[in-house]
């Protein structure tokens, strides 16, 4: 989730975390597992609609800019699901529940940028939806550490499964 340019661009030093990125939708795919790709992209309509504080927060992420697509590298294969949002959680502002459900997924593995962001938020609706929910604890990150150690310890494992990849892709 969120794995766009200039999301990517916020963090020190991305290349580990697309490095787990890469990794696990490469044991995704060969598990013949679902692949969903949430990114933010706002319009003129969706500014014109939201609240200035939203907009103001949302508007530099214009859907159509080079900076609002997936990192390259972890691009979209075809039959994958792509879902643009406007606010922050993948849910909210999107069809991609009616997506999963529409192909019979019960269980999520979710990574993301930010872990106190879209990562939190959608961990919070998935399981509200009852859906199974699983965290790559390290294909996810945010700018603050403390925030991620948080989170990823204390506040997750109340909703879902948090494993590292290396658990996750050996189980």
């Amino acid at each position: 989730m969120d794995f766009q340019n200039a999301i990517v661009e916020m963090l020190e030093d991305p290349e580990p975390l697309l490095e787990r990125a890469e990794q696990t939708i490469a044991v995704a795919r060969s598990r013949g597992m679902t692949i969903a790709y949430v990114r933010v992209g706002v319009t003129d309509e969706d500014l014109a609609a939201a609240p200035p504080a939203a907009a103001e927060r949302f508007g530099r992420l214009r859907d159509g800019d080079p900076q609002t697509a997936i990192v390259g590298r972890l691009a979209p294969a075809e039959g994958d699901i792509v879902v643009r949002k406007v606010r922050v959680g993948a849910f909210s502002t999107t069809d991609l529940e009616s997506q999963l459900r529409a192909r019979g997924i019960e269980a999520l593995v979710l990574t993301g940028i930010a872990t106190s962001g879209v990562v939190l938020s959608t961990v919070r609706d998935a399981f509200d939806k009852d859906f199974h929910v699983t965290v790559l604890a390290d294909v996810c990150a945010d700018r603050d550490a403390e925030v991620h150690r948080v989170l990823i310890e204390k506040v997750f494992p109340r909703q879902a499964d948090v494993v590292p990849l290396a658990q996750w892709s050996s189980a």
